[in-house]
């Protein structure tokens, strides 16, 4: 089969033929399309733990299998802990081979019927992206209806699943981006407003405008962490679920304590995670923002937008 992958540490993908053994403990399910992560940047730049080679690229995925339309749960070995993963999880793209090839081979549980509302390449968008926004807001951050949430990063899969997810589900929406135009395109989304974080002074002007939130959700850690303690209300969460500014270097614990906050670390989800998010999907009849569909033969050109950070929304790869 042709397969996107990587064949030692430093070369960039190739889409050729590559050869897997049959193992008859797993299911081929032949791919309709798949969606890039940064995860699957971070592997091809050798900046993810685990490395192997060679690897097929890809977390996200729908395909047809026994005549059905499926697609993947990423999110693989959880245990038995809801609270956490167990030491045996992993995540579809490394170190099993994924889902950007004609044919991806996995544990029948992880497939699942793609919402009927969805085209084949949402749902190509839906699961890694879907499965971190849905646990972040509802289970780590217990959002619920009338609550005031803030998300940063806006344009990027999860920070707009949770934006989807959060108005859907009846929050006040506010966002953060370092680009206008992204603002702008949340607000068009139902954000009641948006702040540019490149504006030292966008904290103290959002509590002063719009008098805090009771619960926050991070992609990006960073020195800009701590503006996030000044505008969560006393007793409010703050959630995170990735570090793509680093590390935090500023953080006032005072401020933690005293305003009884709580900082809750949050990554993809377990099956039941997974369930949930796809009934709420489905009962919503969300539909995931695309930023653009290639080829997959066209993958350097959808990497390359990926790494140039200005999408907004998923990019997806439609098999040939």
């Amino acid at each position: 089969m042709k397969a996107l992958y990587i064949k030692e540490k430093g070369d960039y993908p190739v889409y050729e033929d590559f050869h897997t053994p049959e193992d008859n403990d797993l299911v081929k399910i032949k791919m309709l399309g798949s969606a890039l992560n940064h995860r699957d940047l971070w592997i091809i730049k050798a900046q993810y733990a685990g490395l192997r080679y060679p690897i097929i690229l890809g977390s996200d995925g729908v395909g047809i299998h026994n005549d059905r339309r499926m697609i993947i749960n990423p999110s693989h070995n959880w245990g038995s802990d809801q609270s956490h993963q167990g030491a045996e999880y992993k995540i579809l793209g490394l170190p099993d081979n994924g889902t950007m090839a004609e044919y991806c081979c996995l544990d029948n549980k992880y497939l699942y019927d793609a919402p009927d509302h969805l085209s084949d390449a949402e749902a190509a968008a839906l699961p890694l992206a879907g499965l971190t926004a849905y646990r972040a807001m509802f289970v780590k951050g217990r959002g619920q209806k009338g609550q005031k949430v803030l998300i940063t990063g806006i344009g990027g899969g999860v920070a707009l699943f949770l934006l989807q997810f959060a108005i859907a589900e009846g929050l006040e929406v506010y966002v953060t981006s370092g680009n206008q135009d992204k603002i702008q395109k949340a607000i068009d989304l139902g954000a009641k407003a948006g702040y540019n974080y490149t504006d030292s002074d966008w904290a103290s002007n959002f509590s002063r405008e719009e008098g805090g939130v009771d619960l926050v959700v991070d992609g990006a850690a960073g020195e800009g962490f701590a503006d996030l303690l000044k505008i969560v209300k006393p007793g409010g969460i703050i959630v995170n679920y990735g570090g793509t500014k680093g590390k935090i270097n500023n953080l006032v614990p005072q401020t933690v304590f005293w305003k009884q906050i709580s900082i809750i670390g949050s990554t993809m989800g377990s099956d039941k995670d997974f369930r949930d998010m796809l009934d709420f999907v489905t009962r919503n009849k969300i539909k995931p923002v695309i930023d653009s569909i290639h080829k997959i033969s066209d993958y350097k050109n959808a990497f390359d937008k990926m790494d140039n950070g200005t999408q907004f929304g998923k990019i997806v790869l439609i098999n040939n």
